[in-house]
């Protein structure tokens, strides 16, 4: 996520402070989320559960996709060696406004469950626990299914609208992650993402009307029914979430040198020029990115720009973008999809694995100097850490463009530490061995002492990466 960061280089190269604007608020912790004391942690176990999950579902929409319908068919197998009792979904769409009012429900609402005995919703109306029928086994699969509604919200946000364009990202239920930590239940962050997921297949139909031009995770293709409306089929393969936007969208597309396909949509009062430059840079990143850290597996990519989205949102084969005459937050938003989505992370835990990945990349991107980035930055306390989760963030706002600031500027520290070729090395291996995996802050210091007779004990203490 890049939530309004304005990067500005000074004398034309110069990195030079960054300026933050944090419009959303933060949903504390409420009381009663059950396995409070299973919160996830650094160096979580490398058995995760439930994997290898299949996602099947059918929704379709009303005139203007305000409101979508249907049925969700989940299969997975549990990887543990302990039986799997229960799973956790996450309806994350709920995160703002929680359990909703009386006689206005939550935005996401899950019922007719077959293969499963839910229980009440908690963690503030964001996890629904599922029984089993019969405990599963290692390595067995079963299947789960229910009738999902989602009903987007009145707000300009990630699941959320701006004028006749409907977002919907972490709109739908998904499954929890269980590992050596217990069930990774921590509540929504609005400033900030709170989302751990294994990589998953997606296979979405989307009908709605044919007015509305729909960008989604995936490859896709639009079939009209002749009778105005159409059927927008994508399939996903091997990623941990699916979004999908809806409206009157102006489209281009194309592709890059190394092949990836880009396709553009963008709402009509969205600045022409920067639209292509938008379009521009994200062409050209991705094929950096994809020497740079490993080839971009999913083929395609949606880009979905407005005017007034706030900075940019990241998810597995589309962004989002606030757009102005500038441009936007377009390189950093596709970073993401190497640094929190084939390179996973529990952003709750450890947000610093993904937006400080992300805005290192974007700084290199750019060529911009990053020498004299400390400069900018401050630690106001002692407990402030690069390596702190959402949890702390949540109680120091003011503080969470550490992740955006200081974290950069660390790598680029380690880059100088390590050497150019041996960082470039390093970070290409790094993602190569946790592919389509799950990353943690102890890991990444381990291989990185790996990569160097130096001791790095200084370098991560000095840098507040703990």
């Amino acid at each position: 996520m890049s939530p309004s960061i304005s990067w500005s280089p000074e004398s034309g190269r110069r990195l030079t402070s960054v300026l933050l604007v944090l419009l959303v608020q933060f949903l504390a912790v409420g009381p009663g989320a059950p396995d409070a004391d299973a919160a996830a942690g650094p160096g979580a176990s490398a058995v995760a559960t439930p994997d290898l999950a299949r996602y099947d579902v059918s929704l379709r929409s009303d005139a203007d996709g305000d409101h979508w319908t249907g049925r969700q068919r989940v299969s997975f197998r549990n990887a543990s060696r302990q039986p799997l009792h229960e799973v956790y979904l996450r309806l994350w769409g709920n995160g703002e406004d929680q359990c909703g009012t009386p006689g206005s429900p939550p935005p996401v609402t899950v019922s007719n469950v077959d293969r499963g005995t839910p229980d009440r919703l908690t963690v503030r109306c964001t996890a629904l626990r599922i029984a089993l029928p019969k405990p599963l086994g290692h390595g067995e699969r079963t299947t789960v299914a229910f009738d999902v509604s989602l009903t987007v919200p009145d707000r300009n946000a990630r699941f959320g609208r701006e004028g006749a364009h409907r977002f919907l990202g972490n709109a739908l239920p998904v499954l929890a992650v269980h590992d050596a930590q217990g069930w990774h239940l921590d509540p929504y962050a609005a400033l900030g993402e709170s989302f751990h997921a294994l990589t998953s297949d997606f296979r979405v139909r989307l009908d709605h009307p044919s007015a509305l031009k729909v960008p989604a995770t995936g490859r896709t293709r639009a079939l009209p029914d002749g009778r105005g409306r159409t059927v927008t089929l994508s399939v996903a393969h091997r990623v941990r979430d699916f979004a999908w936007a809806a409206g009157p969208f102006r489209t281009a597309t194309q592709t890059t040198p190394g092949g990836v396909r880009v396709k553009s949509y963008w709402a009509s009062d969205t600045p022409a020029v920067g639209v292509r430059l938008n379009r521009t840079d994200a062409v050209a990143a991705l094929d950096r990115f994809s020497e740079e850290f490993g080839r971009y597996p999913y083929g395609e990519i949606d880009l979905v720009m407005t005017p007034g989205f706030g900075g940019g949102m990241e998810y597995p084969g589309l962004v989002l973008v606030g757009t102005t005459e500038e441009g936007g937050a377009v390189v950093h938003e596709v970073a993401h999809q190497w640094w929190y989505g084939i390179v996973g992370n529990d952003e709750y835990t450890s947000p610093w694995l993904d937006e400080s990945f992300a805005q290192y990349a974007n700084a290199r991107f750019y060529g911009w100097e990053t020498r004299d980035c400390w400069s900018d930055v401050h630690w106001p306390s002692d407990g402030a850490a690069l390596t702190n989760s959402m949890a702390y963030w949540s109680g120091h706002r003011n503080e969470y463009h550490l992740v955006y600031t200081a974290g950069p500027c660390a790598l680029a520290d380690l880059e100088r530490t390590l050497g150019a070729d041996t960082m470039a090395r390093f970070l290409k291996r790094y993602a190569r061995d946790h592919w389509y995996g799950v990353s943690t802050t102890a890991a990444f210091k381990k291989a990185a002492q790996a990569a160097t007779d130096e001791d790095l004990g200084p370098f991560w203490e000095t840098h507040r990466i703990r």
